[in-house]
């Protein structure tokens, strides 16, 4: 059976003026669930990974993502404080990609079955008036904003550059058998950049992180039309993973909801 879990921001007056939701489901094929994610209201930090490994070892790399770089940036930013410079955001962020990186290559080495793991990423750092967006891999970030949906990020992914370089159309891409093969991951190398891109906030901005169980399974139209209902956050994650599910599900399906309140920008 496949394990979904889902929660909610709490409100609370420490909390950046966002909401937050997330879900996560195996999906109908898959028999366990290498994807992870977290968010954490009070940091204004969300982290979606999408684990690749045989055994285990997408879990576990996936999991180990998580848990490192939500603890690096929490030390960082008490340190640092809310409103340390976007640069150095940046900088803490690659530092605690690098540590996260060395310690999934170490525990490969130590563990034969673990071997070759590694996972991809999407994270997204909220401020009350502007959103750091990174991302390894192929788990993707997208924006509603103004009823236009985005894709803030772009595959680092075979068929990326193949479509990058003419090679192929986007029809033929839709059928390639190359659909799943990145060309950035974390955890496989010794050094590994995360992608960053800043973006400025406007009320009511709705970001969502994803795995490409979602993205492969669900079309940009589908999620737009999810996206614009007026319904709660966490009724939108459970619609979105619904619909995967109903369109194969057959990855595991991994999504995070981060909206701008209101109240954002009236300071």
């Amino acid at each position: 059976m496949p394990t979904t879990t889902a929660a909610a921001s709490p409100k609370s007056s420490s909390a950046l003026p966002w909401d937050f939701a997330a879900l996560t489901d195996s999906g109908r094929v898959r028999a366990n669930n290498e994807d992870a994610l977290s968010f954490d209201p009070a940091l204004g930090l969300a982290i979606l990974a999408d684990g690749m490994g045989g055994y285990n070892g997408g879990e576990v790399a996936s999991g180990m993502a998580i848990a490192l770089l939500q603890a690096s940036f929490g030390r960082w930013l008490a340190h640092a404080g809310a409103q340390a410079h976007t640069r150095a955001v940046r900088r803490a962020l690659q530092a605690g990609v690098d540590e996260a990186n060395d310690a999934i290559l170490e525990a490969g080495v130590a563990n034969l079955q673990l071997q070759g793991m590694g996972t991809t990423l999407v994270l997204a750092a909220f401020g009350p008036k502007r959103v750091l967006v990174g991302h390894i891999g192929d788990s993707r970030c997208y924006r509603l904003r103004n009823r236009k949906l985005e894709q803030l990020t772009r595959d680092h992914s075979l068929l990326q550059e193949q479509l990058d370089a003419g090679a192929i159309t986007a029809e033929q891409a839709a059928q390639s058998p190359h659909r799943n093969l990145v060309t950035r991951a974390l955890g496989i190398e010794r050094h590994v950049d995360l992608e960053m891109h800043e973006h400025n906030v406007l009320p009511d901005d709705l970001y969502l992180l994803c795995s490409d169980g979602l993205s492969e399974m669900v079309s940009d139209a589908q999620i737009f039309t999810v996206l614009l209902q007026e319904i709660g956050l966490s009724e939108k994650a459970t619609l979105l993973v619904a619909l995967a599910n109903e369109n194969g599900g057959r990855d595991n399906i991994s999504v995070v909801l981060a909206r701008a309140n209101s109240q954002l920008l009236a300071a």
